[in-house]
């Protein structure tokens, strides 16, 4: 839309300064022919536009002009008080910043906008965190240093724990970006780049030594990427378990397994696991719902936790003081 355009212009020269009729059009993938109409519909408008011939041309806002944001659509205005997840920010420390800037981008809506964003405020809130999982900032203690470090290109020595043997290792690590997925924050880093969880980050130590992030790196493109990698390769190393389930309870990608009915109406099922330790953990929480059968390994992992569980709340608790 034309008015929607007219704004982005503005926003454009407001944020970058002077920028030639070829690179608006450019930005906004419209003809250099229609940026100039554009221009002459902002002038005639009375928004102080000016354009300057030459090499080092272009055009430009008058100096101290800024827009009041009025051009917001009511949609726009929803979504960025949507965009914001308080509890993210809180833990990169800046959740004052985020509050701060939303009360001033909210004083600077009109009237009708500001209802539209307090509306969508009171009715949708956007909680990252999966259930069962304390998002706090104890969680993931170092993500303010694993945050100064990426912003300022230093390089890291961590100690990692990783779910392989040797389990505690130690990485020297240049992050190039932190990636926050279903309430877990993962720091890609060089060499590689390889991806680590900040959650399992054991110490740091940060050092003044600082590296060169390579040129056109793209973190969501290599997120995306990393992501694909990931699942095929699940794909085609994945493992299988046997499971018996209660009536009613379902496993995505399950598949029934012919035989004869279980006489309590359970039914048994063969399911993909990623490993013997995440199904472990996934499989336990749904208590005596299930019971796994096969691999031999897993259901001997499950029946060890749950015998240490039995022992120790088959015990009176003890507690401590006079």
């Amino acid at each position: 839309m034309k008015s929607s355009r007219l704004v982005s212009i503005l926003l454009l020269l407001q944020t970058r300064g002077r920028m030639t009729a070829a690179q608006l059009a450019e930005e906004l993938e419209v003809s250099v022919r229609t940026v100039y109409r554009d221009v002459e519909a902002l002038g005639a408008a009375g928004v102080p536009l000016y354009g300057d011939a030459g090499h080092a041309g272009g055009y430009r806002l008058l100096d101290g002009y800024r827009t009041r944001l009025t051009g917001l659509t009511a949609d726009e205005a929803e979504a960025l008080f949507l965009a914001g997840v308080p509890g993210p920010a809180a833990q990169l420390g800046l959740g004052p910043v985020l509050a701060a800037a939303q009360l001033k981008v909210r004083a600077a809506l009109p009237a009708e906008l500001r209802a539209h964003a307090d509306r969508i405020s009171g009715r949708f809130h956007l909680d990252a965190p999966g259930w069962y999982t304390d998002a706090g900032a104890d969680d993931v203690p170092y993500l303010p240093a694993v945050a100064d470090a990426v912003w300022n290109n230093r390089i890291l020595h961590i100690a990692y724990r990783r779910w392989r043997e040797p389990t505690d290792v130690e990485r020297r690590v240049e992050p190039y970006g932190l990636v926050l997925k279903a309430g877990r924050w993962y720091v890609v880093a060089a060499p590689g780049p390889r991806t680590f969880r900040v959650d399992q980050i054991l110490g740091i130590t940060a050092c003044d030594e600082v590296f060169t992030r390579p040129d056109g790196f793209d973190l969501a493109a290599h997120w995306a990427a990393y992501q694909r990698g990931f699942h095929e390769r699940l794909h085609q190393d994945r493992r299988e378990a046997v499971v018996r389930l209660a009536p009613g309870v379902t496993l995505a990608r399950a598949t029934p397994l012919d035989g004869p009915a279980e006489d309590d109406d359970r039914t048994v099922v063969r399911v993909p696991i990623e490993s013997v330790e995440h199904a472990h953990g996934a499989f336990l929480r749904l208590g005596a719902d299930i019971e796994v059968l096969e691999p031999p390994e897993l259901r001997e992992r499950i029946a060890r936790t749950v015998t240490e569980l039995a022992a120790r709340y088959g015990a009176p608790p003890v507690h401590g003081g006079d």
